[in-house]
């Protein structure tokens, strides 16, 4: 699978409790601190559904 490095650029505040919630469930707990995650098919749609406060890059495993 692909992994994928992903950190949080932009803040959560005054979003959606659903949104705050897929950052942290995605390992995301502050800005601008990078996590890799693995590329399934659930975590890509968590992945998109929060995309707009994210940097997202492929990672060469």
């Amino acid at each position: 699978m692909k992994k994928f490095k992903i950190a949080q650029i932009k803040s959560s505040i005054k979003r959606p409790e659903k949104q705050k919630r897929t950052l942290h469930a995605l390992g995301l707990r502050k800005l601008n601190r990078p996590v890799v995650v693995e590329g399934s098919p659930q975590l890509l749609g968590m992945i998109d559904k929060v995309k707009h406060l994210l940097s997202i890059e492929e990672v060469q495993a």
